[in-house]
């Protein structure tokens, strides 16, 4: 990280930490003395706090960094996000994916009941990592065997969330890269498969077991659709950070849960269809430089985030100018040090952070079956490898 970026990572990585502890201890505190009397409180409560610090994410990629996004839709999936509970299936396309889904979930109303689908590491991360994990994220290790029992225990336990919310599952597993395209390729090609020009072949267990999960209480899937036009660079974390705009165009497709297939292969093999779909409509995106079967959706720029970024600055400049002038930290030299150590270690946290945003960068194997199986195992297993 160089100077510069750091001059805008640690002040916005001071008021991040901070203001994240302090949602945190909320959070613990609602966990311990109010989930155990009232589910629903809680759940409602942690909504609220959640959402305060996430609107700081918000911020930063609307304000801060000035990130368009622009929304393509139909009017009645536009009128009912944020509405209703809903099944999220992605692409994964670039390294703030994430705060993009955090960006439509703010303007549908919903931001505090998100919830993703995440490997286990994630829920260790400070601050952010652990409100994930009191906001009931679900936190998979990439193992079948232990992941199948997790899903649907955790899927179960939203059957009686007290508001709408919105479960995000990145099914390609992984994020795109051309390594990892190619390798998608050559399989498909051994497998008689479709082959993909602009998504991976996706993991169809994990969704399979959400269907199967969530039929009886989540009406809708939002299929949803993420391109980067031809004119804008791609948008990362620390582009971010540093205040580098971007655009993101996002297509939205709502199917309704109920018209899905009963069988498990049927479900499966309609989420590899939707993939072949979206991998067309890719197609006609990079051809047109935008989504020209939906209608764009002025979204706006929220002013809850720039409000509640204000305010938690203003709290903390404030806690902070009392503090030193009560402890008289900067007038010794050991207060100095302890100063200078604290802020290494925001500066290291958000290094974390924007590692993490990073940390699916990987090349996968491109080694194929050696004899083929089943359409459906042969999907599974390879991209099991690709992780």
């Amino acid at each position: 990280m160089g100077i510069a970026a750091a001059a805008v990572v640690v002040p916005f990585g001071l008021l991040f930490f901070t203001s994240g502890l302090a949602v945190n201890l909320v959070q613990a505190v609602s966990y311990v003395l109010v989930r155990p009397l009232s589910k629903n409180l809680h759940r409602r409560i942690n909504r609220v706090v959640a959402e305060l610090l996430w609107l700081e994410l918000v911020w930063l990629i609307g304000w801060w960094a000035g990130v368009k996004v622009e929304v393509f839709t139909d009017h009645e999936t536009f009128q009912l996000m944020g509405k209703e509970h809903a099944l999220v299936i992605c692409n994964h396309r670039s390294d703030i994916d994430w705060l993009v889904g955090w960006v439509l979930a703010q303007r549908s109303g919903c931001l505090g009941s998100t919830l993703a689908v995440m490997k286990k590491s994630s829920k260790f991360l400070p601050v952010i990592g652990w409100s994930m994990w009191f906001s009931e994220y679900l936190f998979l290790e990439r193992s079948w065997a232990k992941d199948e029992s997790t899903l649907k225990s955790g899927i179960q336990r939203l059957s009686d969330f007290p508001l709408p919310f919105w479960l995000a599952l990145f099914v390609e597993g992984t994020r795109f890269t051309q390594a990892k395209l190619l390798a998608a390729q050559e399989y498909a090609a051994s497998a008689g498969l479709p082959i993909p020009r602009n998504v991976l072949i996706p993991r169809t267990k994990g969704f399979v077991s959400a269907v199967s999960h969530m039929r009886s209480f989540v009406p809708a899937i939002y299929d949803v659709t993420v391109a980067i036009p031809k004119c804008s660079p791609t948008p990362t974390m620390l582009r971010l950070l540093k205040g580098q705009p971007s655009v993101v165009q996002v297509h939205i497709k709502r199917h309704l849960m109920n018209e899905l297939p009963e069988t498990d292969e049927a479900v499966a093999q309609w989420c590899r269809d939707v993939f072949v779909a979206k991998d067309a409509l890719l197609d006609k995106h990079i051809a047109e430089d935008t989504f020209s079967d939906k209608e764009l959706r002025d979204t706006g720029r929220p002013k809850k985030s720039l409000l509640v970024t204000i305010s938690w600055s203003g709290l903390i400049v404030t806690g902070a100018v009392k503090f030193l002038r009560w402890t008289s930290l900067l007038s010794s030299w050991k207060g100095i040090a302890i100063s200078t150590a604290s802020l290494a270690v925001v500066t290291g946290l958000m290094q974390i952070l924007i590692m993490f945003s990073q940390s699916e960068r990987s090349t996968p194997a491109k080694v194929l079956p050696a004899k083929p199986k089943s359409t459906g195992e042969q999907v599974e297993d390879k991209n099991v490898k690709q992780q």
